[in-house]
């Protein structure tokens, strides 16, 4: 059973739901996290490009998607790095987690930087600690964190791989680089 991101197994008779890890023994892959990896990059999916603030790279090899808290030291750390996840051919797609929530000068921050004019620039300033001008416009982020919500993030930066495995927490760019190639590898 599939809900947005989530994913729990039933019986065929309905009696017993499995929320959980379910490895194959011979295998030893974990049935449920591959599951689920499908099931977060479909749901990105549907968030759709357009919706998110990205940073391509030029000769793209991986993509990731980040959600973000503009406030969150570790995501500033992440961002200001920027341009080598971007040479090391990664390409980053930002959603944004407000983690203070939906009534917070973070989520006020974040809808000011998706209604700016040029969102990778004011991504960029308002990472750095600049001051934002408040605006306002028809924006995704409230659509961002439910799906965050939904896949169970508690921290920022979280980052999913394009083989949709969830990282939590900061990597530098060699190291999420060697991450991307080894799940490149095993799918």
């Amino acid at each position: 059973v599939e809900i947005g991101p989530q994913v729990m197994f039933v019986a065929g008779d309905g009696r017993y739901l499995i929320d959980g890890a379910i490895v194959d023994l011979e295998t030893r892959e974990n049935i449920a996290e591959s599951a689920q990896s499908r099931a977060r990059l479909r749901a990105i999916d549907q968030i759709g490009e357009d919706n998110m603030v990205t940073f391509e790279a030029a000769s793209p090899e991986h993509t990731i998607t980040v959600f973000t808290d503009i406030d969150c030291g570790y995501c500033r750390k992440l961002h200001g790095q920027i341009q080598a996840y971007n040479d090391a051919g990664i390409s980053v797609h930002y959603l944004f987690y407000p983690r203070a929530g939906e009534k917070s000068e973070s989520f006020e921050k974040a809808v000011s930087v998706w209604c700016a004019d040029d969102r990778q620039d004011a991504m960029t300033r308002a990472k750095a600690g600049e001051k934002m001008p408040n605006r306002d416009c028809a924006n995704p982020v409230a659509q961002h964190m439910e799906l965050g919500q939904l896949m169970g993030i508690r921290g920022t930066p979280a980052i999913v791989l394009d083989s949709g495995e969830m990282v939590p927490g900061y990597v530098e760019p060699k190291r999420l680089a060697g991450l991307l190639e080894q799940s490149t590898a095993a799918n």
